[in-house]
């Protein structure tokens, strides 16, 4: 008998255990779904900027290649052997300074032979002329001499042409490359011996799209950059085809030939255009969207902070026993009711602290889908959607959502740049 009421013991004791486990979490549980029901998300601390209409420089922008406004690869027209190299890869030359010499040993000999031939057919009709004016030379004799020596000085220009044949020279003012002969080396017409261009003034090729075609003009402004935030380099547009060809001084040198570049075409200023940072701009599947910061709905802030049920109560519905304590309430002391004073001012204090901060906690979000035109400079036209006046949120859209409490602070703005376009 006594085992089985230690075995009877146990075994209530066994449940009350696991019966208090089971109470207990089935009243975690519901804590914590209570909890979570409750639970008001913290209001996201955002950064914007205010939506007005500024004047707005719109542009055309593309990718083109940059080539020297004038290059060629110089070859020789005659064949002969590399005697003398007469400049180095990447030296500046000027107009017609000699770049390469062949041997023209025979050419200069054949010249001097001319020439002494041409010097006697000169004489010779020097002495026809004589004879003819003294009446003792015939016409035909004097028409011989006079061919005779006229052939002669054509044949010393004709030499004198090919001897300067074995000579290279630069036919403008540019910067030449490496060298592809060697002295010693046979050369024949057509073979290519250096490249030449000019630098100091680069052209530009690109394309635009067929709809932005009409918005281009001769003489428009062409600004080239290696990036769109460093535009350093101005020109204009020298000719329109289905490819658009400008050219841009480079003084220092600084843009090559094959060089990929930035480019924007300027077009006219245009005023009251409402525009805002890119970052502020979300794309979806629904469209393009942004966050504008509003105040909530009266019924939002009102159920943004309901009473709680004790402060419901009247005074009529405390127990008797509470109305039984006027002397001793009465009987405490006045540092008490300071006390009081101090804590009731307390919630003035704590609404004060968002204005301090510079945060105004109560505000909602509101999803607006927006037609978007013209980009520039990290900035986007608004066509539709906005208005002047809208709040924008610029950044960290990726974690907000539509009616969502955000609290605004500007002390850290992602698009300072952008902003401070868009006041100027």
């Amino acid at each position: 008998m006594k085992r089985f009421f230690i075995i009877t013991g146990i075994l209530l004791l066994l449940a009350v255990v696991c019966a208090g486990i089971v109470g207990f979490n089935l009243f975690r549980d519901n804590a914590i779904k209570q909890f979570f029901a409750t639970m008001k998300p913290p209001a996201a601390t955002v950064s914007t900027i205010v939506a007005k209409p500024s004047n707005w420089t719109p542009g055309v922008e593309a990718i083109g290649t940059v080539n020297a406004v004038r290059g060629v690869d110089l070859t020789v027209e005659t064949a002969g052997i590399v005697k003398d190299i007469l400049f180095h890869a990447n030296q500046k030359v000027a107009a017609d300074a000699v770049l390469l010499q062949l041997d023209d040993a025979v050419e200069k000999a054949d010249l001097v032979a001319q020439k002494a031939q041409a010097a006697s057919d000169q004489a010779a009709l020097t002495r026809a002329l004589e004879l003819q004016r003294r009446g003792v030379g015939t016409d035909a004799t004097l028409d011989a001499a006079r061919a005779a020596a006229t052939a002669s000085a054509a044949q010393v220009n004709k030499l004198q042409a090919v001897l300067d044949q074995k000579q290279l020279a630069a036919p403008f003012t540019g910067t030449v490359g490496i060298p592809k002969i060697d002295i010693g080396q046979y050369l024949a017409p057509g073979n290519s011996v250096v490249t030449i261009q000019d630098l100091d003034t680069m052209r530009v090729d690109f394309t635009v799209p067929e709809q932005q075609l009409p918005l281009l003009k001769i003489g428009q402004t062409v600004r080239i950059g290696s990036n769109a935030a460093d535009m350093s380099f101005a020109g204009s547009i020298r000719g329109i085809d289905p490819k658009i060809r400008g050219e841009v001084a480079n003084p220092e040198g600084k843009l090559t030939p094959g060089q990929f570049v930035q480019i924007r075409v300027e077009l006219p200023e245009e005023s009251n255009v409402i525009s805002v940072p890119q970052t502020a701009v979300t794309s979806s599947l629904y469209g393009d969207y942004v966050f504008v910061v509003v105040p909530p709905k009266p019924a939002e802030a009102g159920a943004a902070a309901p009473a709680k049920p004790e402060d419901q109560k009247s005074g009529a519905e405390k127990p008797a026993g509470d109305a039984a304590k006027p002397q001793a309430d009465a009987s405490k002391p006045a540092s008490d009711t300071a006390n009081a004073a101090d804590s009731a001012a307390k919630p003035a204090e704590n609404a004060q602290k968002p204005a301090e901060t510079g945060q105004q906690p109560a505000l909602v979000l509101s999803q607006v889908f927006v037609k978007l035109g013209r980009r520039n400079n990290g900035m986007v036209e608004i066509v539709e959607g906005l208005k002047a006046g809208d709040q924008v949120v610029t950044a960290g859209q990726n974690r907000l959502f539509n009616g969502m409490s955000v609290a605004v602070d500007n002390t850290v703005d992602p698009s300072k740049s952008a902003n401070k376009q868009v006041q100027q």
